[in-house]
């Protein structure tokens, strides 16, 4: 290397060895938060398992150095300023003379969207966690719970996703004093797919709208042509926050070039993608497969058309237009 080269290699090498620093404590701040000042200290019991699968089901085991005999009760605790729930612990006895407790339970979010039934609710923010144990003689006592073992990130579901009840994420992280802590955060406003119905002489669409920002009727449907402005609107059918509408083939499938539109609700001046989002799916698109179909049209011609769920979960539809169906056509599909 030459010498007038080697102060820009070295240059080089100290932005990359910073670049990685800063990588590190971005990822530990992201499964980090603030420790809690002002908690008289308490004991820490090491969690076996702690995790939300399934975007709302709570799975919790902790090993509790007692012997069974002298345990009569135990629930974990959840609080956040005054508020607090209780999740009931159920005893596993191990050989080793110590206590398993465990706990598998849904969750709920303290909002309209929520449509879940069962399970403790949670409002947006962060809840401490606590081991509650009642002693055959009446005696309670309290544990801290450290922070559980980091989960892999590799398979084909993703560790935290949104609750497909509400939309709303139930996340654990750990405080920086290394306490097992659950960040809960609201739904967010979206149109989520729910199914969509592949006829031969259209495509059905069904969908929900979560947290809304303005009356269901004020929401239009519209197909939008992929890197234009260019759209064609859906007459939609409401039942609550459901949704059904024709994907306007007609206005989508003029002339013989392939295009493709993402479906959308609009209103106002507020667009969203109608998009499947409330799933723990690591990469939807190698998920949710679906084939071409040759489409004939009320005016009288065919559209090769594919109705599918892109790597982000975006509802698109690509479709190409040629020729006319043979005479009865319409009346056979």
């Amino acid at each position: 290397m030459s010498d007038s080269l080697l102060p820009y290699a070295v240059g080089a090498a100290k932005r990359a060895r910073r670049a990685a620093v800063r990588m590190r404590r971005r990822v530990e701040q992201m499964h980090t938060v603030p420790a809690i000042d002002g908690v008289k200290p308490r004991p820490l019991l090491q969690p076996v398992h702690f995790s939300v699968s399934g975007g709302r089901t709570l799975n919790f085991a902790v090993t509790f150095p007692r012997r069974p005999e002298a345990v009569n009760a135990a629930h974990l605790e959840m609080s956040r300023g005054r508020k607090v729930v209780h999740v009931e612990l159920e005893q596993e006895p191990q050989s080793d003379g110590s206590l398993l407790l465990t706990a598998t339970a849904p969750l709920r979010h303290d909002d309209p969207s929520e449509t879940g039934t069962r399970g403790p609710v949670l409002s947006s923010g962060m809840w401490r966690m606590e081991v509650v144990v009642t002693e055959s003689d009446g005696r309670e006592l309290r544990a801290k719970i450290a922070s559980a073992p980091a989960e892999s990130s590799d398979g084909p579901t993703l560790s935290t996703s949104p609750s497909p009840t509400s939309g709303a994420v139930f996340r654990p992280v750990r405080s920086v004093d290394g306490r097992s802590m659950l960040n809960v955060r609201g739904p967010r406003h979206q149109a989520e797919l729910t199914s969509f119905e592949l006829r031969w002489d259209r495509i059905v669409v069904h969908g929900r709208l979560i947290a809304p920002k303005a009356p269901v009727e004020e929401y239009a449907a519209e197909a939008v042509l992929r890197r234009s402005s260019k759209a064609a609107a859906a007459p939609v059918t409401w039942d609550g926050d459901r949704f059904t509408f024709d994907v306007p083939l007609a206005e989508m499938a003029v002339g013989r070039t392939t295009r493709t539109w993402d479906m959308h609700l609009k209103a106002g001046g507020n667009r969203i993608k109608i998009a499947r989002r409330l799933t723990d799916v690591r990469h939807p698109k190698q998920v949710y497969r679906t084939p071409f179909r040759i489409v004939a049209l009320d005016n009288g011609s065919l559209a090769r058309v594919h109705a599918y769920v892109t790597p982000a979960g975006v509802l698109a539809v690509s479709c190409t237009g040629f020729g006319t169906a043979p005479r009865g056509a319409e009346e056979v599909a």
